[in-house]
């Protein structure tokens, strides 16, 4: 086994013979061998091992037995105790995904001290049952390619070894190792497939483990091919403007598949495929519709579907009191000084407001912009109200999300960026002016 296993590491250039590797140890026989074909194989590595703590007195022997496997073969240690309880119920996530987030993201830790390769003991018929479990669970092409032996700085060298021969190598090198109790309980999804569903199909098709593994490296080609054609259509249709997506609709539309290219879109912000339909309807709704995820939003304005993120900024009103030089709001700075009218320089800039000094009323009120807010906007002398100047500037549902208004009173002076209030221009009477600037 060890000839085979340095083989397919040079072959495939999974890593050098002289990284330094970050081997992720449980105490069961998987881990254990891998650990073992590390040292014959001369390679140096570090132990990482996670004691979740669920499992009483045998979580704290299996710790114990990692800590002395580690002085068996002189290498580092690294042990960390986890609360995969706590974080589960914080996170509204299942303990098994829990477990896995806290392990991966402690190994990333560990990692930013010059280790250049996470090792962990996956093999074949691991792979057989995360295949299974993604195709009854509902998945795309990419969950039925299974694991990748390499991924990023993750390699999983054991990935085309059964776990029979796992345990021959064990047993012919008499290794010792910690059996977990709780993989013969039927409790969690992957066991009850490893228990029950696996060999009631490997009884009618005897064949079936190896077909499995076969379906898996055409899958795996299968989708570098369709990453490929999926680039390549996010290519034409994507517009990133800002921290905004723009996609035409009609250009969207002709598109085929549209709604595999669709969904493959809307992933990347955390849309499922569950909302997929939704998204799909989106094409055809009337203005103000929209589908959120739980970080961005999906809408149709004037011929394109925009992504954006979603606006999660509570903004509360900000009072400016006279003599007041300076003003942060959001991410941007608000400077107000006054000016005598006499050699102005009237601005054209729509980020400047210039007001009538004597039209003011301190203390000033900076805010978003609500429903029922309405102005004289310059030139006119009828109210308007701002959500429908916002619409006649063909705003984006999130680009009218971002206006802010200044009101002095109860009277709004200024639509920032926009237009100042009839009310408040500067007239051949004007002795004082506030210039403010966004």
């Amino acid at each position: 086994m060890l000839p085979r296993f340095k083989q397919n590491i040079t072959e495939k250039n999974l890593f050098s013979p002289t990284d330094r590797l970050l081997v992720a140890v449980s105490g069961g026989v998987d881990s254990v061998v891998l650990c073992d074909l590390c040292h014959r194989a001369g390679f140096v590595f570090e132990i990482a091992h996670a004691n979740f703590q669920l499992r009483g007195e045998d979580s704290t022997a299996d710790e114990c037995f990692v800590r002395e496997l580690a002085v068996h073969y002189r290498v580092p240690i690294h042990v960390k105790q986890f609360d995969p309880k706590g974080y589960a119920e914080k996170n509204k996530c299942s303990v098994q995904v829990a477990a896995r987030e806290l392990r991966y993201a402690w190994f990333r830790e560990l990692m930013q001290n010059g280790l250049k390769v996470l090792l962990t003991a996956h093999h074949a018929d691991d792979n057989i049952e995360t295949v299974l479990m993604n195709f009854f669970r509902g998945t795309g092409i990419s969950g039925l390619r299974g694991m990748l032996e390499k991924h990023d700085s993750i390699v999983r060298p054991l990935l085309h070894f059964h776990k029979k021969e796992l345990l021959a190598y064990a047993s012919e090198n008499k290794l010792r190792w910690r059996e977990d109790i709780s993989n013969s309980s039927d409790k969690y999804s992957r066991n009850y497939f490893r228990n029950a569903v696996i060999p009631m199909v490997y009884k009618i098709y005897p064949e079936a483990e190896e077909n499995i593994l076969q379906n898996i490296e055409r899958f795996h080609e299968a989708d570098e091919l369709y990453r490929q054609a999926v680039a390549h259509y996010k290519k034409k249709l994507l517009e990133f403007r800002g921290d905004e997506v723009h996609v035409p609709v009609l250009k969207l539309k002709k598109a085929s598949p549209v709604n595999t290219i669709l969904y493959e879109v809307i992933s990347d912000y955390n849309f499922t495929s569950h909302q997929l339909h939704d998204v799909v309807h989106l094409l055809d709704a009337e203005q103000g519709k929209f589908v959120q995820s739980t970080t961005h939003r999906i809408f149709v304005n004037r011929g394109w579907l925009i992504i954006s993120p979603r606006n999660t900024e509570r903004a509360s009103n900000i009072l400016i009191e006279e003599g007041t030089a300076e003003v942060k709001y959001a991410d941007k700075v608000l400077t107000i000084q006054r000016a005598k009218a006499d050699g102005l320089q009237i601005s054209g800039s729509r980020d400047v407001a210039q007001l009538d000094h004597r039209a003011v009323k301190f203390p000033l009120c900076l805010r978003k912009w609500k429903a029922g807010d309405y102005f004289y906007p310059l030139g006119m002398k009828k109210k308007k109200k701002v959500s429908r100047f916002l619409i006649d500037q063909k705003l984006s549902p999130t680009q009218k999300e971002k206006v802010w208004v200044l009101q002095s009173g109860n009277r709004i002076c200024w639509v920032m960026g926009m237009r100042i209030d009839e009310r408040f221009k500067i007239t051949d009477s004007t002795k004082d002016v506030l210039v403010i600037k966004t």
